[in-house]
């Protein structure tokens, strides 16, 4: 039976319109029926042949497969359907790592938006607290003990300031006058050697200039020492300290804010969403309490260390610069370089300072 049907689907004649379209399929009720008996009944495979070659092929090209032991294999169209179902799309990989890309995008605006709003907040409440002290309307906390010792410290970086830049003046003229010196020498130099007449007055003071000249750059050497000392104790220890300072009033300044909010909700009439305010402004006051109890702790421990080290690097510098001074207008070359070596002062050769012939192109 089923091979009288296939033979008669495989002579049908399929009709072709003037543009290459199959046409329609007269129906059939008989092959109808005699196909979905044959879908629902199933030929055994073990009872089928296998052709090798076309239609009409020589019938040595048939192959028994009775031979071939196995269960039977029936056609179960519901299980086509439910795979057709569950089969993924064409681009559904490509729409999972859509979605997940999208949601990753999602994720970081959300939080960059949770951000920006949280330092909204938090500048509208320091803004409106610093106006307040400013008016006079609005408290803050103040420890004054400790602004007693930041208030001393901006004035002593303001006199260190002061000092250096009056020692660096002093480095400006004495090198102008050993660089003098020393072409007042070489002049006095070649006249001795032109003036026969005059050969040992000329020496003598060329001598005395040249001495003069290397005292001054052993004098230049500690001075620039000392230079270098106090800017680093004034531009680096000192405002290292302050920058901790500057941090510490910042927080000072958002943790009364926020006391400020917490004493404003407790006045307010006790609702549920008050409740949930004030339980949330308390939460947000003792997160700034703890950071500004511990900035100010970081203060007072560099302020302790900041004056032990200016009084260590002071007494060293003071001592070297006296030392110098005294050693050179005395004219005693040999306590001058002692000096130098005592504070491990390095004396720097004439000319070091000027910059090279590459440096200069």
């Amino acid at each position: 039976m089923a091979d009288s049907i296939m033979s008669k689907a495989a002579t049908m004649e399929i009709p072709i319109n003037s543009n290459g379209d199959t046409g329609t399929l007269p129906e059939d009720d008989s092959l109808e029926q005699d196909l979905q008996q044959v879908m629902v009944s199933g030929p055994n495979l073990n009872e089928t042949s296998i052709v090798s070659g076309g239609y009409g092929g020589p019938a040595g090209g048939i192959i028994p497969t009775s031979s071939i032991k196995g269960p039977a294999v029936r056609f179960n169209p519901e299980y086509l359907d439910r795979r057709r179902a569950h089969a993924p799309g064409p681009g559904s990989s490509n729409n999972n790592t859509g979605n997940s890309t999208e949601e990753v995008s999602r994720g970081v605006a959300v939080e960059k938006l949770d951000s920006v709003k949280k330092w909204g907040i938090n500048t509208y409440k320091c803004t409106k607290q610093m106006f307040s002290e400013r008016f006079g309307r609005g408290s803050r906390t103040v420890d004054l003990e400790l602004e007693a010792q930041i208030d001393v410290l901006r004035e002593t970086k303001n006199k260190y300031e002061n000092i250096l830049r009056l020692a660096t003046a002093l480095i400006s003229h004495f090198q102008s006058m050993v660089q003098t010196q020393q072409a007042l020498g070489d002049s006095f130099t070649e006249l001795s050697q032109k003036s026969p007449e005059l050969q040992d007055e000329f020496g003598y003071n060329a001598e005395t200039q040249k001495l003069l000249c290397r005292n001054g750059e052993a004098l230049l050497s500690a001075i620039n020492f000392f230079v270098s000392s106090i800017d680093t104790l004034v531009n680096k220890t000192m405002e290292d300290t302050l920058m901790t300072i500057k941090l510490y009033e910042n927080t000072r300044l958002e943790f009364d804010a926020y006391r400020s909010d917490l004493e404003e909700l407790s006045l307010s009439p006790r609702d549920a969403a008050a409740m949930v305010r004030i339980e949330m402004a308390q939460h947000d006051y003792q997160i700034h309490r703890d950071k500004y109890e511990r900035l100010r702790s970081d203060v007072t421990i560099k302020l302790k260390f900041l004056e032990e080290n200016k009084v260590k690097v002071m007494h060293k510098q003071l001592l070297l610069f006296h030392n110098a001074i005294s050693a050179y207008f005395a004219g005693n070359q040999e306590q001058l370089e002692q000096t130098l070596i005592q504070f491990n002062v390095k004396l720097k050769p004439p000319g070091s300072d000027k910059p090279s012939w590459l440096e200069e192109q």
